[in-house]
């Protein structure tokens, strides 16, 4: 065979190979092609045994790099119909499985949990009244979380928080006020007005109590500091948050780090201060918010204790105050109708998407 022969029967064949696979419309029908053509036994296989049998050393050379430019071409060709045959597959599977003529769908997007919206709303409130806002830790020394609020150990006071305790001296804050004695000795010149915020824990645990829940308590401390001030921020506070026609009552009450001490009822927005009647209706007529008494308990508050003042390194000879602390679930819960306080933590989308 001579050179001209071998690349006449490259031509034909390689025209011929290109055609088949080119007409493959299926993987079996192009492995077939590439078996018939590429394979052992096909026309390159046989061209190149063919090339030893030239005469010529120039002659092997060329039938040499015929029969490789050859094997190149068919085999990108291979490679290109291969690539398409499989992209076609997918494009028909998936086909099968989605619609895309369907309008797409919206990614979800979050929105602030309701606690963070009523504790954002309470602090708002009192930062136009001039309460800087102040935090402290969550693992709290027992000085700052009982002593310095006048409640030394084995004072009975303390029987009112059940406390988780890390060791003898160690707990988890039951409340913020540890943050008023904080910042009175940090601050240590009035007046000081702060607004002190955060999670806080107690061993307790229904439907209207959690382990880990969050506070928001006032301090204001000057020199002319009255009972009136308290009152007047108390009425200011309710009519922002629940509305303008919201009253508040105050009631005699005990809490060692205040004297006097009061505990706050707001009047029912529910039933109007009425009692019966309202959105909470019970089958006997009555407000079921308020228990037909036309008021709702919604905080405690107080003049500050001048033992806790000293604690603070204030002098109570000159100086007076007066605290107020509010439970922020206790406020979203009444806002919002929410009878159960364990919903606000299990992370049920249904329930925090209605905020």
């Amino acid at each position: 065979m001579t050179l001209a022969e071998i690349e006449q029967i490259l031509q034909r064949s390689v025209d011929q190979a290109l055609s088949a696979l080119g007409a493959a419309t299926t993987a079996d029908e192009l492995e077939h092609s590439r078996v018939h053509y590429l394979g052992q036994k096909g026309f390159l296989t046989q061209a190149k045994k063919s090339v030893g049998q030239l005469a010529t050393v120039d002659d092997k050379k060329q039938a040499g790099k015929l029969v490789n430019e050859a094997d190149a071409r068919l085999r990108k060709a291979y490679d290109d119909h291969k690539e398409r045959i499989e992209a076609a597959l997918r494009e028909a599977e998936l086909a099968e499985r989605w619609d895309v003529t369907l309008p797409g769908r919206r990614s979800l997007r979050g929105k602030r949990h309701p606690l963070t919206m009523t504790a954002d709303d309470i602090l708002d409130v009192l930062g136009s009244l001039g309460f800087m806002r102040a935090e402290g830790p969550e693992i709290e020394h027992d000085w700052y979380n009982f002593e310095a609020l006048n409640m030394p150990r084995e004072h009975p006071a303390r029987d009112m928080q059940d406390t988780f305790y890390i060791d003898d001296d160690v707990v988890l804050r039951t409340h913020t006020s540890p943050v008023q004695v904080r910042a009175m000795l940090a601050l240590a010149r009035p007046p000081i007005r702060v607004a002190c915020y955060g999670r806080v824990y107690r061993n307790d645990h229904d439907i209207t109590h959690s382990p880990m829940f969050h506070q928001v308590e006032g301090l204001y401390v000057d020199e002319t500091v009255t009972f009136g001030d308290l009152k007047g921020t108390l009425q200011v506070f309710v009519e922002r948050i629940f509305g303008a026609r919201s009253k508040v009552r105050l009631r005699p009450s005990f809490f060692p780090f205040t004297e006097p001490s009061v505990e706050v009822d707001l009047s029912c927005f529910s039933c109007g201060g009425s009692g019966s009647g309202g959105a909470a209706l019970g089958d006997d007529g009555r407000c079921r918010l308020c228990k037909a008494t036309g008021w709702i308990e919604i905080m405690g508050a107080g003049m500050v204790d001048p033992e806790v003042l000293r604690f603070g390194g204030l002098d109570p000879d000159k100086l007076t105050g007066f605290a107020f602390g509010i439970g922020v679930e206790r406020v979203a819960m009444l806002r919002w109708g929410v009878p159960d306080i364990r919903l606000f933590f299990e992370n049920d989308r249904r329930f925090l998407q209605q905020f």
